[in-house]
């Protein structure tokens, strides 16, 4: 079945209204009518908006799910969203263990033989070549006590910190500009925000097909109120600038500045908050805290609009405008960004820059007033972020590199003092690149397709086949990753096994299993068991299901600015979602962060309305960011920008949406967006073949000539297995956060 991008956006909104009623769509009734069916709480699969669901079980299969009108999304579902159940009986599921024969080929094998060379292959390079030669790579997809127990697998068991996730790719510059700016990770605010903003600046984030959910919300928002405004700021025209009372058209990578002279306009023009400044925040640059106001203010005299405009070709007067909006006093504003701002080689700044706006004017922690990123899987802000799945880390904002950090998880894992492994693992990037080099010669690769999604993919490719390298993948179905595999694991999905999500809004979630996995499939968290208890680690791990992992997981949070022990699996299964800080049972959960009287970890007698306590004096600071090009820019041999991103239609790499018969030809080919101009000078038209060049490598892909990008700007969707994008993108990435500028490079377009 073949559906126009008109035609699905229309079938999304008609379904998602009747979810909102509580009503099924025509083909759910004629389903729900034959009787029997059995509802269970969930959440979506996709991504981290954090959908409630409810899912409908016949006869020990999921034949539909509607949205939860008690949680967050009051019911409403992206199409996405509605066709989970189909990712699940797809023919090609992966329902055997595989391993590679020595002619190269993938053939069916039993558990034990593949269990049994997994331990062999990991404990004897270990042996041989010392702990750090393996390595885990997570997903922000894999729920809660899947990253939990894969992290004390590595860590306390191989005794590695080699131990990563995807949202190396996705969300470590949001990270990084939360701590540095904040002091600690993950947003302050909740989707409730967007019911009292005044004004919406979402940037570098194509929130209508990234996140439908929310900005069905945004949008209803404005619709209620016609003083709303909403500003966006992305060099393309997408669907989410259609919204906007302000679209603000920039050069690739110039948004640093441009943020900086939105700051120098709201100082100029006297939007700020003085009491706030003084009381709240402190002044740095580079990585010390020692500038002040004045020398702030001075910094920002190379950033006037007229300057900047320059710089970034977005018009002056638009700057200024866009200032007077977001400053406005008396109205509340709310930044949203996503990878447009993270995926960058200056990424953390991008974050800082953002969180600036905020500090100066005060518009923080009040209703409707507050930074917030957008997270594009639904547990990178659960078992990745909070729970440590990244080389740097130990759960819960520890940090590996830290003695004392290190010696509190040896104590609540009842481990010796000095088990743990002191040096940081290798980041995803060199993580791959130490595939490719030989310093890590096996790999365990967890519910993600890097095969598909790294930058400038043909090196990590070409490291994952290698003869010298041993990779175990654990999926689903097959994918650009399990083709290039020495051994593949048939894994449990969503809904054929139990565990737990924390979407964007630091909501805790509990999705349940619903029916069986088909074939041999197991879920990963019995896989992971059952590799410890034969590598000799059984002992450290002595859980039967993930509910046993859950109180350990508590621990690890107690105490610590994501206190979560209110959340006991009693409640998780009642409720429908708790946002943390819940420091005890009981409590409500926490609407905003650092807010005295709101959130429970500032003091009563705290003098000021926000503490920020992740810094030991509780404030804030703004960072004196300059402007900074990216990693690439363009030059005579290879003249034009590319960016990349998103469709409404597909998600991520295509594993799952790609087995809808509703989404298989929505958009699914990788298509090159070319500005008009563009096109008459390569003589291209629509539909003809355009080979797009990098550094790195090349691919052709067919032409879709249209305005959305302004001329010298190109962009590739990143979700066709067969056309990937990553071909020619690039792998440099930002010194704090480790995060690839997947976002912009250049390239050179021949017509084909």
């Amino acid at each position: 079945m073949s559906v126009s991008r008109r035609n699905f956006l229309f079938t999304t909104a008609a379904a998602s209204a009747l979810a909102a009623l509580g009503k099924p769509t025509l083909t759910l009734a004629e389903e729900a009518a034959k009787g029997g069916t059995k509802w269970t709480k969930g959440v979506c699969r996709y991504c981290g908006t954090g959908c409630g669901v409810y899912k409908g079980t016949r006869d020990g299969k999921l034949v539909m799910v509607k949205g939860d009108k008690h949680n967050h999304n009051a019911g409403f579902l992206c199409l996405k969203g509605f066709l989970l159940p189909q990712i699940l009986y797809d023919e090609s599921r992966l329902t055997k263990p595989q391993i590679r024969n020595k002619k190269g080929v993938l053939e069916d094998a039993s558990w034990d033989e593949a269990l049994k060379l997994i331990v062999s292959k990991f404990k004897g390079s270990v042996k041989e070549h010392g702990a750090d030669s393996v390595a885990f790579y997570g997903s922000g997809q894999a729920y809660t006590e899947e990253t939990f127990l894969s992290n004390k697998l590595f860590r306390a068991g191989f005794r590695t910190n080699n131990v990563e996730g995807n949202p190396r790719l996705c969300m470590a510059s949001a990270v990084g500009g939360y701590v540095t700016s904040f002091g600690k990770d993950e947003p302050m605010g909740n989707y409730e925000d967007i019911d009292h903003a005044d004004v919406f600046l979402l940037a570098g984030s194509n929130t209508a097909e990234a996140h439908p959910i929310l900005f069905q919300r945004i949008a209803r928002r404005k619709q209620a109120n016609d003083k709303v405004k909403v500003i966006v700021v992305d060099p393309r025209r997408t669907p989410t600038s259609r919204l906007a009372d302000l679209h603000l058209q920039f050069k690739p990578g110039t948004d640093l500045a441009l943020f900086n002279s939105m700051a120098h306009v709201l100082i100029k023009e006297g939007l700020i908050d003085t009491k706030f400044i003084k009381e709240n925040l402190n002044f740095g640059k580079v990585k010390k805290v020692d500038q002040t106001w004045e020398s702030y203010v001075a910094f920002l005299e190379d950033y006037s609009p007229e300057k900047v405009s320059k710089i970034t070709d977005c018009p002056a007067e638009q700057i200024v405008e866009a200032a007077r909006l977001f400053g406005a006093k008396g109205r509340a504003s709310m930044s949203m960004w996503c990878m447009g701002l993270n995926q960058r080689s200056r990424g953390v700044w991008a974050n800082n820059l953002c969180h600036n706006l905020h500090l100066i004017t005060g518009k923080i922690g009040t209703p409707g007033n507050t930074p917030f990123s957008l997270t594009g899987q639904p547990n990178a802000c659960g078992g990745v972020r909070d729970g440590g799945g990244l080389s740097h880390l130990l759960p819960y904002g520890r940090l590996a590199g830290k003695a004392p950090h290190r010696a509190i998880i040896e104590k609540l894992w009842d481990l010796e003092p000095g088990h743990l492994p002191s040096a940081p693992g290798k980041n995803a990037i060199d993580m791959f690149r130490g595939l490719d080099e030989g310093s890590i010669k096996c790999i365990y690769i967890m519910c993600t397709n890097p095969g598909q999604s790294l930058p400038n993919v043909t090196r990590y490719r070409n490291g994952m086949k290698s003869k010298d390298t041993f990779v175990v993948v654990a999926d689903i179905y097959p994918t650009r990753t399990t083709e290039l595999a020495d051994v593949v694991l048939p894994a449990a999905a969503w809904s054929e096994k139990e565990g737990v999500f924390g979407c964007s809004e630091r909501r805790y979630q509990l999705d349940e299993k619903v029916v069986e996995a088909p074939g041999e499939a197991r879920a990963d968290f019995q896989i992971l068991l059952e590799i410890g208890k034969r590598a000799g680690f059984g002992a450290m791990l002595p859980y039967k299901t993930p509910a046993d992992a859950w109180d350990e997981i508590r621990k690890l949070g107690k105490d610590t600015p994501y206190a979560f022990w209110g959340i006991t699996r009693e409640r998780l299964h009642k409720d429908h979602g708790v946002i943390w800080p819940c420091p005890e049972e009981g409590h409500p959960g926490t609407p905003r962060r650092y807010v005295k009287g709101v959130d429970p970890l500032v003091p009563a007698d705290w003098p000021r309305r926000m503490k920020f306590y992740g810094r030991s004096d509780g404030k804030a600071i703004v960072w004196l960011r300059p402007m900074a090009p990216p990693a690439e820019v363009p030059d005579k041999e290879y003249p034009y920008y590319l960016t990349t991103g998103r469709v409404i239609e597909q998600w991520h790499t295509g594993t799952m949406t790609q087995k809808c018969k509703e989404l298989k030809t929505a958009n699914a080919e990788t298509m090159l967006e070319l500005h008009p101009d563009d096109a008459a000078a390569l003589q291209v038209k629509a539909g003809n073949g355009v080979r797009v060049s990098s550094r790195r490598g090349s691919f052709v892909f067919r032409a879709n000539v249209t305005d959305t990008c302004p001329a010298g700007t190109v962009f590739l969707n990143m979700h066709d297995p067969e056309r990937m994008c990553n071909l020619v993108t690039i792998d440099a990435y930002d010194p704090g956060s480790k995060q690839p500028e997947f976002k912009i490079c250049a390239v050179k377009l021949e017509k084909a």
